[in-house]
């Protein structure tokens, strides 16, 4: 078995992938593709990923994007520990609960959107960081109030066992910390993190543990 992991130190989805593949105990190798020095662009990576983004993932020859479809993918290759559940309606509610991140918050505020809302209104450095808290804020309310209404979370997001739910809102959690945004108003979601961050394959896994990331001062 071959697997290699595309992605690169601050990449929020790639920590998702890289969580799931620990929690599995999956052996893997990941290659650095430097997104800050635009080494998505290369014609090397263009072939992978005509999109330019991570993660991408390699395994036996099969080439998958796109870090809940990573996900979903490992759970039909390696089954256990099972991080969806089986039946329509928890499925469900985990993955609509993942996508609140990784389908609406997370896609705001990656460096190619603020290099945009840069280029073409002027937006500084400053500005682009209050762009991504307030979005980090509004994903933090709505997960926030969706597990309250769920009401199912106990030690984790739906019980006492991880979901991709749960690698979703650790993904977002470190995000928002990352932009320095408020978290007191999100009592559940930071409860849910801190255990998450308990487990050593989400702790490993953390962006700021990986090769290339800057050193703490």
């Amino acid at each position: 078995m071959s697997v290699t992991l595309y992605g690169f130190w601050r990449s929020l989805a790639a920590y998702r992938v890289r969580v799931a593949l620990n929690l599995k105990g999956i052996p893997f190798e990941e290659v650095s593709v430097n997104l800050a020095g635009g080494e998505q662009f290369g014609e090397a990576y263009s072939l992978l990923n005509p999109q330019h983004v991570v993660p991408l993932l390699k395994h036996d020859g099969n080439e998958v994007v796109q870090s809940l479809a990573i996900l979903e993918y490992m759970e039909d290759i390696w089954p256990s520990p099972k991080l969806i559940p089986s039946t329509p309606l928890d499925k469900a509610e985990v993955r609509a609960l993942a996508l609140i991140t990784i389908a609406d918050t997370h896609p705001l505020i990656i460096p190619r959107v603020r290099n945009f809302l840069n280029k073409e209104w002027g937006l500084d450095e400053a500005a682009q960081t209050k762009w991504a808290q307030h979005w980090f804020a509004k994903g933090n309310e709505a997960i926030e109030n969706t597990l309250i209404k769920l009401g199912k979370s106990k030690t984790y997001s739906f019980g006492d066992e991880v979901t991709i739910a749960d690698i979703a809102l650790a993904s977002h959690v470190i995000g928002a910390k990352l932009f320095n945004v408020d978290m007191s108003s999100s009592p559940t979601l930071n409860d849910i993190f801190e255990n998450c961050m308990k487990l050593s394959s989400f702790a490993d896994a953390h962006p700021l543990k990986q090769p290339g990331a800057p050193k703490p001062s």
